[in-house]
């Protein structure tokens, strides 16, 4: 498939794929013309690229665990790394939850006294 064809499919833009590319994160061919070309399976690995760096990973990091994903192979260290990026996610979800549930406590606060209404701009003036 061309790269418009992967960006549409893959809900991202053509030049984060052109980045990826350039980061080693994925491969793609050339025809004859020079245009890219993606095999099927770049849809799926784009997706697990963009949920690995939502999850706050460095692309070079993306880059050490695709290898993995693939294969299903791991060196020790390489197991290290995962389970460390594991463990630090994990913290950003704790923090995340901690955060949601005070928001939740504002909100509760907020609509047992009452919401009130803003006077418009022209009112003011």
């Amino acid at each position: 498939m061309r790269i418009g064809e992967l960006a549409d499919r893959a809900g991202v833009s053509v030049r984060s794929l052109r980045y990826y590319e350039q980061q080693g994160l994925l491969d793609s061919n050339r025809t004859a013309g020079g245009q890219r070309t993606y095999e099927e399976g770049a849809v799926e690995r784009v997706q697990l690229i963009q949920q690995l760096f939502a999850a706050g990973l460095p692309s070079h990091t993306i880059v050490d665990l695709l290898p993995c994903v693939s294969t299903g192979m791991v060196t020790s260290s390489m197991f290290d790394k995962i389970r460390h990026e594991r463990e630090a996610i994990e913290q950003r979800i704790t923090e995340l939850t901690a955060a949601r549930d005070k928001l939740d406590g504002v909100l509760e606060h907020v609509l047992s006294v009452g919401i009130y209404e803003e006077p418009s701009p022209q009112a003011a003036g």
